[in-house]
C-alpha cells in the first residue's frame, strides 16, 4: 500500500514565487543554464545548476559546486526568500497550458515503496546521472526538484483536490512560457487524513517523469539510514518529494525521431524498403500529424508519407507493441542499422513540444529523414511498469514541466 504523506514544506515567499520557480535542471545543458540565470539572481536554476556560478573550466562535479548549491539555498531560506511551514501539509499544484489544466498533489513518498516496487518505474537510469543528483541532494540536505508520479484516478482524492482548489491560492502566476501555475494548501486535518487513506489503499503508483531524481533521492535516503543505524523509519530522509497526478489529466506528447543518414540507401531505395514493411501512402502536409496508434508520419525528400503498421505485425507484448518499438524493430534497426538508439549518434530525438516544423527543419539541415510518432498512452506506460518491463529510450514527453523551487523537502526536519 502506498505511503504518500504531507510534509513540512519550504517554499518561496509569495512575492518571489514567480521569480524563483524554474524549469527542471535537466532541460538545460551547461551553456543554456548559464544563459538562463544571467540577470536572474532569484531563479532556482542557480541552485539546481550551481556550476553556473563558476567559470567554465571548473568541473561540473567539483565539490565546490555542490557546496555552492547548499550555501545559496540556505542563505535564501535565512534571508526570507523562502518560508518554512510549521505544520505538515499537502499542497495542490495546478498547471494550465493552452487552456488545458492538470492538478497534482505535492507530497512525500516512501523510499520503501520505491524499493518494494509499489512505486513502479518504466525506465533504466544511468549511474553517472544519478551520482550528480545524489551529491546535490546530500550536500544540500534537501530535495529541491519533485518527482512526477501518476496514479489511477480516485474519487476521494479528486474531491479533496477540488475543495482545496476552491480556496484562496498560495501562489498564482504565469511563467515566461505562458503556463499558469496555481498552488493551494491542504492543511485541514480531516482532509489530510482522507487523502492519506486514499493513497494508502492504492496498490501501485507510477513514475511518469524524473527517474534519475527518484533513484537519486532513494539512494540518499538509504545512505542516511546507514549513517543512522537506529533510524525509526519516520525520519524525513525516508521520504522523497513528489507531485502526483491522476491518469485522466495527464498529457503525453509525441517523442519524434530524426536520422542522420539512410545507411547507404538512396531516398527511392529507402522508400521502397519502407513500403515493403508498412502500408505507405503519400500525404499532404496538413495530414502529417499521426491520427492513431500504429501510424507514424515520415518526412523524406521534401514530402510526407503516412506509414501504417500491418495488423499481423502488431504484437501483444506491452513493450514491443509501443509505436516507438515498432518503428525501431521494423525499420530503424533492420533497414538503417540503428541497433541501440541510446548510443547511436545517427539518430536524434525531438520532443513534441517543438512541433513538426522542427522535423522539417532538421531534414532540410543535417538529417536525412524524420518520423513523427503517435504519442504513447498513459495506460501503455502503466502496462509496461506493471509487467516489470522497461520502455525504449525517449518514449514519452510530458508537458507541462513541473517547476523546481516551489516546493523543497528538507531531510532533517
Amino acid at each position: 500500500m502506498a505511503d504518500i504523506r504531507p510534509f513540512f514544506c519550504i517554499r518561496p515567499c509569495r512575492e518571489k514565487a514567480d521569480k524563483i520557480a524554474a524549469l527542471p535542471y535537466d532541460v538545460y545543458n551547461r551553456k543554456e543554464a548559464k544563459q538562463a540565470v544571467a540577470g536572474n539572481p532569484d531563479s532556482f536554476l542557480n541552485i539546481d545548476r550551481p556550476e553556473t556560478q563558476f567559470p567554465d573550466d571548473v568541473d561540473l562535479y567539483d565539490e565546490r559546486v555542490y557546496q555552492k548549491a547548499h550555501d545559496m539555498l540556505w542563505a535564501q531560506i535565512a534571508d526570507g526568500s523562502f518560508v518554512r511551514d510549521d505544520k505538515k501539509c499537502y499542497y495542490i499544484y495546478e498547471l494550465t497550458m493552452h487552456g488545458r489544466t492538470q492538478t497534482g498533489i505535492v507530497a512525500c513518498a516512501s523510499i520503501d515503496d520505491y524499493e518494494n516496487q509499489v512505486i513502479k518505474k518504466h525506465e533504466n537510469t544511468r549511474a553517472e546521472k544519478e551520482a550528480d543528483r545524489i551529491r546535490h541532494v546530500d550536500v544540500c540536505n534537501a530535495q529541491t526538484g519533485p518527482i512526477f508520479l501518476a496514479y489511477r484516478s480516485d474519487e476521494t482524492i479528486r474531491r479533496a483536490v477540488a475543495e482545496a482548489a476552491s480556496q484562496e491560492p498560495v501562489y498564482d502566476f504565469v511563467s515566461e512560457d505562458g503556463i499558469r501555475h496555481r498552488v493551494f494548501a491542504v492543511c485541514d486535518d480531516e482532509r489530510i487524513e482522507s487523502v492519506l487513506k486514499a493513497f494508502g489503499a492504492m496498490q501501485s503508483i507510477y513514475i511518469a517523469d524524473g527517474h534519475h531524481r527518484a533513484a537519486s533521492a532513494v539512494k540518499v535516503g538509504l545512505k542516511r539510514r546507514k549513517e543512522h543505524p537506529g533510524y525509526t523509519g519516520e525520519e524525513e530522509f525516508n521520504y522523497f518529494l513528489c507531485v502526483l497526478f491522476p491518469d485522466d489529466q495527464l498529457m503525453i506528447m509525441d517523442y519524434n525521431r530524426v536520422v542522420k543518414d539512410l545507411n547507404g540507401l538512396t531516398e527511392e531505395e529507402f522508400l521502397e524498403k519502407a513500403g515493403s514493411i508498412f502500408e505507405v501512402k503519400k500525404i499532404d502536409r496538413q495530414e502529417r500529424v499521426p491520427k492513431k496508434k500504429g501510424d507514424f508520419s515520415m518526412y523524406l525528400g521534401g514530402g510526407w508519407y503516412r506509414c501504417s503498421v500491418k495488423a499481423e505485425d502488431l504484437p501483444a507484448d506491452p513493450v514491443k507493441s509501443l509505436d516507438v518499438s515498432l518503428l525501431q524493430d521494423l525499420l530503424l534497426e533492420p533497414v538503417l542499422g540503428i541497433h541501440d538508439p541510446k548510443t547511436d549518434e545517427r539518430i536524434d530525438f525531438v520532443g513534441g513540444i517543438r512541433g513538426l516544423d522542427e522535423l522539417e527543419r532538421r531534414v532540410e539541415g543535417d538529417c536525412a529523414a524524420a518520423f513523427a510518432m503517435y504519442p504513447t498512452d498513459i495506460f501503455e506506460l502503466f502496462a509496461v511498469a506493471d509487467a516489470g518491463l522497461l520502455m525504449p529510450p525517449k518514449s514519452t514527453w510530458f508537458e507541462p514541466k513541473l517547476r523546481s523551487g516551489l516546493f523543497i523537502h528538507a531531510l532533517d526536519e
